[in-house]
């Protein structure tokens, strides 16, 4: 499964951006899916999730009430809307997909996905 991740770019604070992830195969309905991000000279970190069945999601503090995850699997595509941007939200982002036995669960460690995008850039101007 190849996992093609989009919509980066630069945005003013206050702005928004939404990402996409798109996946080669029609099994992406049946994984987990989450967005993490790496900030200069920062780890890895996840900031969403989402549960194979939709229903659970999880978001780091960071963005809480900002960032939106959600999935179209008609489209095999998860998305993370991203709203009042901050400085602080620059990073590249990266897409990831886990086969997971537990369909509503989300998946936050990032050694149980199996599959991942390749970055992409989002820059935030103050």
């Amino acid at each position: 499964v190849q996992l093609q991740a989009s919509g980066g770019g630069l945005a003013q604070t206050g702005g928004s951006l939404r990402l996409a992830c798109t996946a080669s195969e029609d099994d992406f309905r049946h994984f987990a899916v989450g967005w993490f991000r790496r900030a200069p000279g920062k780890e890895r970190a996840l900031i969403a999730a989402l549960a194979v069945t939709g229903g659970s999601t999880y978001y780091a503090d960071a963005v809480k009430g900002r960032f939106t995850i959600s999935r179209d699997n008609a489209k095999q595509t998860a998305y993370l809307q991203m709203n009042g941007l901050k400085p602080e939200d620059t990073a590249a982002y990266y897409c990831a997909a886990s086969v997971t036995p537990w369909r509503a669960r989300v998946v936050v460690s990032p050694s149980d996905y199996d599959y991942w995008g390749q970055g992409t850039q989002v820059t935030v101007s103050s």
